[in-house]
């Protein structure tokens, strides 16, 4: 997406849609609590990063910002800016970024009524939508700009609000039949009426968006485990028979739906490459067992947080010879029996063991594989210590050679040891998180600070957490400085005694991004949300 602006092209322009509570943001601590987004590809219209505040002045009742050949449109807006109560705006780049701040600042002053958005208003919003219907209207909005063409046909919807109902996806199946995705998020505060929840009859209706390959429908709470409790086996054998043409499937939340819900989802849609699940109470092996019989052929698979699974169900995936993605977050079943099965998937890159019950042997088997795994997740594997570590780079298979990214996070089991032989021969490795790795001490900073050089085909860290790494003291502060790490982007020292350096470290490196707030990594890369420590699963 191009902007063009009044003196000509500007720069490149994203804009996607969330509600945030403005106090919270002002505090410094990022809230997401609701967003709604339609995205639609039309006629490309002409508009510039600098009128876009201009744009969300003279709105009143919806804010519609407009990028290139993308419509994102916003509900839920009041007289603008005292009683502004919802408001969404993200860039990943713009000119002039001090004039945009200020600017932005100067708009949101006195904005203390943002809150999240009402499902009735959702609603109202969709029906808006219907097919044919020009709701670009300049009259109505009273602002010049060109309406979207005639046959406007939404075929991407994502919402993220506070309850799913069998209503909401009527709404939505009634007035856009022709979505290719549809993606679903709630948060609900409490727990949903019985009246008033997403139930086997919702998920029944979406057999009327015909078109749809792509479909998301996830509860969450931060800290609260929350799930959909009126859907059943029933309802997913309702949306696998709907909806045979889903490619990509995720769900999270179905605390009821048993093996032989989720299985029907593989076996009734042949064109499946992506089946995500998380926090499935019910799911085990058994949804796997014939996988080998199913017609979809599998190339992204996340099964986070569900514990009945164990390595029997890593064994059914070796048959999925096209497999690249592989998550089994929090599956704290998973063995080391399950890696000889992992090393025959040959075009495997990413591999997340987050939690599993591997030790040191089941590295040194990962090391003899074919797996040109290239993001390997090992965070709160206790079992796993140095020695692991450095079996998995001494190993003959490709994965020492393929391997960029390592996450090494909340292990008591690693020390200076594993952080030397990563320095010494882990060539490859640009991304390492040690976060809550309380034995590193300053000794391996040092030691990838001064041995992490352009040399031998070695590629330097683009991105390091050392977040509560307690062991470190002030005399890494030396080693981040010049010219050790010159090709470091973002680093997170967040509750060690570096973290009150970050002024010196950024006034030497004003192109690094220093989190001091326990953010993954990457956290300001494109605006990802700044927030503490979470994992999304």
């Amino acid at each position: 997406m191009r902007g063009y602006g009044d003196n000509g092209p500007g720069p490149e322009v994203r804009v996607n849609a969330s509600f945030i509570k403005y106090q919270s943001w002002l505090s410094g601590n990022w809230e997401c609590d609701m967003a709604i987004y339609a995205v639609v590809k039309c006629t490309s219209i002409p508009i510039g990063c600098s009128n876009i505040l201009q744009m969300l002045i003279v709105m009143r009742y919806h804010i519609i910002v407009l990028a290139g050949e993308y419509i994102v449109l916003i509900l839920g807006i009041e007289y603008f800016p005292a009683d502004l109560w919802l408001l969404t705006l993200e860039l990943s780049y713009w000119d002039l970024p001090e004039v945009f701040n200020r600017n932005l600042v100067q708009m949101l002053t006195g904005c203390s009524y943002l809150e999240p958005v009402l499902e009735q208003d959702v609603i109202r919003f969709i029906h808006e939508l219907r097919v044919n219907r020009n709701i670009l209207d300049t009259a109505e909005f009273g602002i010049p700009f060109s309406p979207a063409p005639p046959g406007f046909k939404l075929q991407s919807l994502s919402l993220v609000l506070v309850i799913i109902s069998d209503e909401l996806i009527s709404s939505i199946t009634d007035s856009l039949p022709f979505l290719i995705e549809l993606h679903l998020e709630d948060r609900p505060s409490k727990e949903p009426s019985p009246f008033h929840d997403l139930t086997n009859s919702g998920l029944q209706s979406l057999r009327f968006c015909r078109h749809l390959t792509d479909i998301s429908l996830i509860r969450s709470r931060h800290n609260l485990p929350v799930y959909f409790k009126r859907i059943n086996d029933m309802g997913m054998f309702l949306l696998s028979e709907g909806c045979r043409l889903l490619e990509s499937v995720r769900l999270g939340g179905f605390c009821r739906v048993s093996d032989a819900g989720f299985a029907s989802i593989l076996h009734s849609c042949w064109h499946l490459k992506k089946f995500e699940v998380r926090n499935a109470l019910l799911l085990s092996d058994l949804a796997f067992h014939d996988l080998t019989g199913a017609p979809c052929s599998l190339v992204e698979v996340k099964l986070s947080s569900c514990n009945l699974i164990t390595s029997e169900t890593v064994h059914k995936m070796a048959s999925s010879r096209r497999l690249e993605v592989l998550d089994l977050f929090g599956c704290k079943s998973i063995a080391d029996s399950s890696l000889s099965s992992i090393t025959c998937l040959n075009k495997l890159t990413t591999l997340n063991l987050g939690g599993a019950d591997v030790t040191d042997r089941g590295l040194s088997v990962l090391s003899q594989g074919y797996s040109p795994i290239s993001h390997l997740c090992l965070r709160g594997c206790k079992r796993v210590t140095d020695k692991g570590v450095s079996l998995l780079f001494h190993g003959c298979g490709v994965i020492s050679k393929t391997l960029t990214a390592l996450d090494l996070g909340h292990m008591p089991g690693i020390s200076d040891k594993a952080i030397l032989t990563i320095a010494a021969v882990g060539t490859g490795i640009t991304e390492l998180c040690i976060r809550y790795c309380f034995y590193v001490t300053d000794s391996s900073v040092e030691a990838l600070a001064t041995k992490r050089r352009l040399q031998d085909g070695r590629k330097p860290l683009r991105k390091l957490d050392l977040f509560h790494c307690t062991g470190l003291s002030i005399k890494s502060l030396e080693s981040l400085k010049r010219p050790f790490f010159q090709a470091l982007k973002w680093i997170g020292l967040g509750r060690t005694c570096l973290s009150g350096k970050g002024n010196e470290i950024c006034n030497e490196r004003p192109w690094l991004t220093l989190c001091l707030d326990g953010c993954e990594m990457g956290c300001h890369d494109g605006w990802h949300f700044h927030r503490p420590e979470t994992r999304d699963h």
